[in-house]
């Protein structure tokens, strides 16, 4: 069997913390940005974020770009609070599922598979029943004529990396996101083709915990 090499492995958790919760390059604005003051941040930002978390479903396609210029692509699956699946296309070989309590990271051409706690990765704060930006979260609000960028840190959920959310001004939707890392490294995730208000069979969100438990039995034991 291959083995995935440190620096692949590197990327492919960087890239799930990154599906987890800023464009590659902002589109050019018809004006200036326009950054809120301090004290207003913090309340427009959870008004933003509050109507986010009251889309309770949704699916799409979605591009990611990883921090050297890589792109990969695929479908994902929301349902508030804390499922999710992303599922990559070929040729890459992962996806990504949350149950509610756990996310794996699975790479079936590898036949791996990472286990997290949902608590502990970004995807946390975007798939809660409500997004929470109250101590000191929000960095900034940027207010540009084709987008509305707020970018978040909190050590307890981010570690040292920061997520940059960037929304449509009109109507609040969000259009991608971007974890930058710790050292100054980012990865995007971009979503289109959103259709929301749609129903999943429970199964698009199950984790066959035997399997998991069985592939990480069979690589402690190499």
């Amino acid at each position: 069997m291959e083995t995935p090499t440190l620096s692949g492995l590197t990327r492919m958790r960087r890239g799930f913390f990154a599906l987890s919760a800023a464009a590659i390059a902002a589109a050019t604005a018809l004006s200036p940005a326009f950054v809120a003051p301090a004290h207003a941040q913090a309340g427009e930002a959870q008004q933003i974020a509050d109507h986010f978390a009251s889309v309770k479903t949704m699916m799409g396609d979605f591009v990611q770009f990883g921090p050297s210029g890589e792109q990969t692509g695929g479908k994902f699956y929301i349902e508030r609070p804390g499922k999710v699946r992303f599922n990559y296309e070929q040729p890459s070989t992962f996806r990504v599922t949350s149950d509610g309590q756990s996310v794996v990271l699975e790479n079936t051409r590898m036949n791996t598979a990472d286990l997290y706690s949902l608590s502990s990765t970004p995807l946390k704060l975007l798939l809660d029943e409500r997004i929470d930006l109250s101590g000191n979260k929000v960095q900034s609000v940027e207010q540009e004529a084709d987008a509305t960028t707020i970018t978040l840190q909190d050590r307890s959920v981010f570690g040292n990396s920061t997520i940059t959310m960037m929304f449509d001004p009109q109507n609040y939707d969000l259009k991608q996101w971007t974890i930058t890392d710790a050292q100054g490294r980012d990865t995007t995730v971009m979503i289109y083709n959103v259709q929301s208000g749609v129903t999943f069979d429970p199964s698009v969100f199950s984790i066959n915990y035997q399997r998991v438990n069985e592939i990480g039995t069979r690589r402690d034991t190499r």
